[in-house]
Formats: C-alpha cells, structure tokens, sequence
C-alpha cells in the first residue's frame, strides 16, 4: 500500500556530484525515520544515512563530510545529496522508511526499488 520510488542515479566521474531523490506515497500517518542502503554486487546492503522525524541524522563513516541527507515533511521525501562521489559508492541505493499508517498502529517498513549509481575512475 506505501510506495517509496527512488530517483536520481545515473553514472558519473570520480569527484563528481549526484543527488537522489525518494518519494513516499500511500496510505501514512506519520514517518518516523527514513534513510538511505546502498548494495554493490556480492555484498551485503549498507546503511549510507537514516534522518528521524526531528531531522536527527546518523551517517557512514565512509560517507561522512561528503553525503548529506535531508527530508520534506510536507512532500513525505527524502534526498541524499552525494558530493566528492568515488568509484568505490558504486552500488544500488535503497530507499527506506519506517512509518505509521495510523497513531496507535505498530511501525512497519518499506524499501524503494533501488537506483544506480555508478563511479567511474
């Protein structure tokens, strides 16, 4: 019923610049966090970025300084803008977030289809 559809990938030079773009859509009370997974081919998803619904946000050691996540509340999005990119953020991006389809409800999660982001050196 909640749908989460990603955007924004594409291929791109080492040192380069992308921003992706998640949007929610369905039936949701309230989004309690949202984040970003990416998964480079034989191996396991990683979290990249989550952002609470206070905008606390927690980052990857390997893409702190140079990725930021940011959300609209109002739009139910959240971006990922990804600077100084290098060929080893090469993955598929993964959208998530958890999130109340009514107050008193118990919190569930859905992923997004994913989009690529490929890093040339």
């Amino acid at each position: 019923q909640v749908q989460l559809v990603e955007s924004g990938g594409g291929l791109v030079q080492a040192g380069g610049s992308l921003r992706l773009s998640c949007a929610a859509s369905g039936s949701i009370f309230k989004i309690n966090d949202m984040g970003w997974y990416r998964q480079a081919p034989g191996k396991q998803r990683e979290l990249v970025a989550t952002i609470s619904s206070g905008d606390n946000t927690n980052y990857a050691d390997s893409v702190k300084g140079r990725f930021t996540i940011s959300r609209d509340n109002v739009q139910r999005t959240v971006s990922l803008q990804m600077n100084s990119l290098r060929p080893e953020d090469t993955a598929v991006y993964y959208c998530n977030a958890v999130f109340l389809t009514v107050w008193y409800g118990t919190p569930r999660s859905a992923w997004g289809q994913g989009t690529q982001v490929t890093v040339s050196s």
